[in-house]
């Protein structure tokens, strides 16, 4: 039996291949047209597992098309069981250039607390390795170049 040993938190996101469900659990009003979307992760003892420079991304079925948006969470893997993103909410007939506003952030906006949405992550070029270090892919293909 070991004592004080650290029990390594379960990763949610443990491929960028692979769509996680994830389960509206609150939704905050920051202003008019900005909230505070809560994501529960599969346990209680989950973190996201995003590192710092990646981002996720979430898809929906939107009137009938696969809508795909990037986001990066504001909260931290230091936070268990939850996972938040702060979103301004493009709403229709707001903007002249955009009447039908943003097609995602209207969905978030529609969905009920208990409706899930897909993460899918990490994604990105670019993740902080500590101390100065970051590795840097110059493309999707490519292997990541430390800097």
């Amino acid at each position: 039996m070991k004592l004080f040993q650290r029990s390594t938190p379960a990763i949610t996101l443990e491929s960028p291949d692979i769509k996680y469900p994830l389960r509206l659990i609150d939704r905050e009003i920051i202003s008019h047209d900005t909230r505070r979307f809560r994501f529960a992760l599969p346990s209680p003892q989950h973190i996201l597992g995003l590192p710092v420079g990646q981002h996720i991304y979430l898809s929906a079925r939107i009137d009938g098309n696969l809508v795909v948006r990037p986001y990066t969470p504001v909260s931290s893997d230091d936070d268990k069981g939850f996972v938040d993103l702060v979103i301004k909410v493009y709403f229709k007939d707001t903007h002249p250039k955009f009447p039908a506003g943003g097609k995602m952030s209207q969905y978030l906006e529609s969905m009920q607390i208990g409706d899930t949405i897909e993460f899918r992550g990490p994604n990105g070029l670019l993740v902080y390795q500590g101390k100065g270090k970051f590795a840097i892919r110059p493309d999707k293909k490519s292997n990541p170049v430390i800097r």
